[in-house]
């Protein structure tokens, strides 16, 4: 049986392009805990999966620009000249698309002086004759030329989401010429994305009429005396050399010097691999739940390890001096450790191994003590997982002496994983097998029955824990990171795990009520909307809402899609002001998402037990050394709108006579960079106590007093004081305060004009980079940038930027840890029965008695304050009330 032979092209920079804007909106969600933005990947990702589905290709390719410039360049030297630079959170994503590609099986080419279209016009001639049906995937209509009785050239709609299919038939029937007429279309009418002009004043509609007369450019013009005397006529006399010359240039070559063959784009499938590898180093979760859910793994076979099952008969065998130290796993079947279920343990002293299924037996004397004798050194893997969860066997973890977690974090946190297997292969240790390879994941996710290969399993990770830890803990002496390990990191696992085990009360009955107010918020929010409509219709769809805005309101169309006008939020924000309906949409899905995600949301984490949520905090994620916070994530309840806010008025204190207590650092990040930048200018802004955004808004637009300075200043202002620190660009920028590329760009310019240090630092942290392949924060925390000296633009401006503001962000995140671990010994020494609840990035949540407020609002902002000495004053603000909402 003959296999039908199917080629799929796809336009690499073009539906790169196409996915990038289509969700530039959401530019801030898709970032990696890396910095890398990534939103024209996932939108990339998402095609891809798609089209292969739909065409289910046996060889594919996806051709690239090599260079602005080509032979197109020569022939006429504006040539693509109009377009904007293509913005850096684009760029910096193109060579991560190649390695998506990669783990996709799929084969990436480019070729000098020759752009992706003329690859792909090349390769689906030459497949044609070959007998393959072709399938070309691209966001530009200048493609739609390709197509033939064997090709269809599938043009991107609605981003990346959604494609139009050309076909012979489809152009005729949408256009009335045939694909090869498409490039005398573009003769006559020209191209202002690609710059070149046509003939002067000739549009579609009269183009399409020339050509269904006369057929070709050239047979038009061989009859152009048939044409009455008009001023079009004069304008083709006139432009005949410039319409031949931009024919010229739209036609797609088909004989490009392509050294690929067709058999070297044989399709062989995902290397499942590679890309579940690549997913997790851009956190793309949804993709790879769906990639769990296809991909089967064998489980490895067992190696017998000496070992003894521990029972109560038994358990008197344990010595009763673990004087040397002893090496610790406990397990859990589940990420969140404060509900996964205790499934076994293994401890071992002196090269022998101690396990059970029965975790009952920690609470035993023999174990119990030695975990919780500060006497005893205790290595193991991930101390707060640990910590957590003996303390739900109310067994306390007194000490660690080597966390392999948190030293491999240290050493690169680039490459980590919270699989103790996975982990060890990074550091070349390879005699123990991943939980995926022998519990399964997602839905296949099972601890094994077989004792054998379970307790085999336990003991091969505490082998992996001895066999790493003196090699890592010497890589930590050589980086001079051992402080940052023994003093900060290891001890502040111990402040984060009880946070944890403490939780912050909700009060489920406000929480529930407010739920109700929402959705009565709601309700009353829609009603407006129909009355300003005239009528009632679907507010969840795009389509029915354009037909509202842009045809019955007559408000003016910012952006048409082919299957109608765009409603998205970027959108609307444009519009904000012309009509009450739009004001009023907005807030619709904005209280939508509160109540979806914040109300019903945060319900489902509410221990029935203690009615508080426990969030996790994960210590070893980000690179730049920065907690998160999930199961819920209590780092990002919203305050920016007064619905959002509100949501902190669930969280109260334990007690009745209680009351929350917050302090936080203000403008840390900015006053890091002061220190560590020495610009005089920011430190004296800094020193006498000036409104920093106000002060760069008189710097920037020229002012000579802060009173001159609006709201909408400051604001601008403020996007740029931050964004420098996130070493934002002019796209960024302009995207963030709604202002052009140039003005953003002119913006950013001032500002480093102004604060002269702060470029100098810029540049000689990049230097460094350079030199040394890291950057550190003041602590010696260190980021690795492999790509800092790549010969690929794109990878290389990624790090540089990076390299910028790691040190600056990590700095900040290292302050407060040192101020979490020193307020933790406070809250002991003093013997305060105040309790440190949550970290939200630089804000300190404690619950304590009323009768303490007075002492903790002197000693927590000193504590605070004394974490770090800078050359600038650190700043700390503190407020108390009834619920965490009304700290503020």
């Amino acid at each position: 049986m003959n296999i039908k032979k199917k080629l799929l092209l796809i336009d690499g920079n073009s539906v790169a392009f196409r996915a990038f804007f289509a969700l530039h909106q959401s530019l801030d969600r898709f970032v990696s805990h890396n910095g890398l933005h990534t939103n024209a990947i996932y939108g990339f990702n998402t095609m891809l999966d798609r089209i292969i589905e739909n065409t289910n290709p046996t060889h594919t390719l996806v051709a690239f620009d090599a260079a602005k410039e080509t032979f197109r360049n020569a022939k006429y030297s504006n040539y693509k000249g109009g377009r904007a630079k293509t913005p850096s959170e684009l760029s910096e994503q193109l060579p991560y698309l190649k390695k998506l590609l990669e783990a996709y099986g799929i084969k990436s080419y480019e070729l000098i002086d020759y752009e992706a279209d003329d690859i792909i016009g090349t390769l689906a001639k030459k497949a044609e004759k070959e007998g393959f049906e072709v399938t070309i995937v691209t966001g530009d209509r200048d493609l739609t030329q390709l197509a033939t009785d064997r090709t269809t050239v599938s043009v991107t709609q609605k981003g990346v989401s959604e494609t139009e299919s050309y076909t012979p038939d489809h152009v005729l029937q949408k256009y009335g010429i045939t694909p090869g007429q498409i490039i005398d279309m573009k003769g006559l009418v020209g191209d202002s994305s690609d710059n070149y002009p046509g003939v002067a004043k000739v549009g579609e509609k009269t183009a399409l009429k020339l050509l269904k007369q006369f057929g070709t450019i050239e047979k038009l013009y061989d009859n152009l005396d048939k044409l009455k005397p008009s001023k079009m006529k004069e304008h083709l006399e006139e432009d005949q050399k410039i319409a031949f010359l931009c024919k010229d240039l739209a036609r797609i070559r088909k004989d490009a010097p392509i050294t690929l063959t067709l058999k070297e784009l044989e399709w062989k499938g995902r290397d499942t691999a590679k890309l579940t590898s690549f997913y997790e180093e851009v956190d793309f979760k949804s993709f790879l739940k769906k990639l769990d859910s296809k991909t089967k793994k064998k489980k490895p076979e067992s190696t017998k390890i000496d070992y003894t099952v521990l029972t109560e008969d038994n358990i008197n065998e344990l010595s009763l001096s673990f004087k040397n130290g002893i090496s610790f796993y406990l397990e859990m079947s589940g990420d969140n450790y404060h509900l996964a279920p205790l499934v076994g343990f293994v401890i071992a002293y002196d090269g022998k191994y101690f396990v059970s299924r029965n975790c009952e037996l920690l609470k035993s004397e023999k174990i119990c003590s030695a975990l919780e004798d500060p006497a005893i050194p205790i290595d193991l893997f991930d101390g707060k997982r640990t910590f957590v969860g003996l303390a739900r066997l109310n067994v306390k973890l007194s000490d660690v002496d080597f966390d392999l977690l948190l030293v491999s974090y240290l050493l690169n946190a680039s490459e980590n994983s919270n699989d103790l297997g996975k982990l060890a292969q990074l550091h070349d240790y390879t005699d123990v097998s991943t939980d995926e390879e022998v519990y399964g994941k997602g839905a296949k996710y099972l601890i094994p029955e077989d004792d054998q290969v379970f307790f085999n399993h336990l003991c091969s990770k505490l082998q992996a824990i001895t066999a790493l830890k003196s090699p890592l803990l010497n890589q930590l002496k050589e980086n001079k990171q051992e402080e940052l390990y023994i003093k900060m990191e290891r001890p502040l696992s111990f402040v984060l795990g009880n946070m944890e085990l403490a939780g912050i009360r909700v009060d489920q009955n406000r929480l529930e009520q407010m739920g109700s107010e929402f959705k009565e918020r709601i309700e009353e929010v829609k009603l407006e909307i129909y009355n300003e409509a005239g009528e009632k219709f679907n507010l969840n769809s795009p389509k029915q809402l354009g037909v509202i805005l842009f045809e019955k309101l007559k408000l003016p169309v910012i952006k048409k899609t082919k299957t109608g006008y765009s409603t998205a939020v970027g959108v609307l924000e444009q519009l904000r002001g012309m009509a009450p309906i739009v004001d009023n949409i907005l807030k619709y899905r904005q209280i939508a998402k509160i109540q979806s995600t914040y109300v019903e949301g945060l319900l489902k984490y509410v221990s029935p037990k203690d009615s508080k949520v426990h969030t996790r905090y994960t210590q070893t994620l980000t690179a730049t050394g920065r907690l998160s916070s999930v199961d819920p994530n209590l780092q990002n309840i919203p305050i920016r709108l007064p619905e959002g806010k509100k949501i902190r008025q669930v969280f109260v204190p334990r007690k009745e006579n209680w009351e929350i207590f917050s302090s936080d650092y203000s403008q840390i990040e900015l006053r890091v960079l002061a220190h560590i930048s020495h610009d005089e200018n920011m430190q004296a802004a800094f020193k006498r106590g000036a409104d920093i955004h106000a002060n760069t808004a008189m710097q920037i637009f020229g002012l000579e007093s802060a009173e001159q300075v609006t709201p909408n200043m400051r604001r601008q202002a403020k996007a740029v004081n931050f964004g420098i620190v996130y070493g934002i660009s002019d796209y960024g920028l302009a995207q963030n305060i709604g202002i052009s590329r140039k003005q953003a760009k002119d913006f950013i310019d001032r500002y480093f004009k102004i604060f002269p240090g702060v470029h100098q630092y810029m540049k000689k942290i990049v230097e460094k980079a350079h030199k040394t392949g890291y950057v550190e924060t003041l602590f010696k925390r260190r980021r690795y940038l492999p790509d800092i000296t790549s010969k690929n633009f794109n990878l290389r401006s990624f790090s540089e930027r990076t390299a910028m503001n790691t040190p600056i962000q990590g700095s900040a995140a290292d302050i407060i840890k040192v101020a979490m671990i020193n307020m933790q010994k406070m809250l002991k020494k003093e013997k305060l029965q105040a309790v440190m609840l949550l970290q939200v990035h630089d804000e300190l949540i404690f619950e304590a008695p009323q009768e303490e407020l007075k002492k903790l609002k002197k000693l927590v902002p000193n504590v605070m304050d004394e974490a770090v000495s800078l050359e600038v004053p650190l700043k700390v603000e503190s407020s108390s009330g009834k619920t965490w909402y009304d700290t503020k």
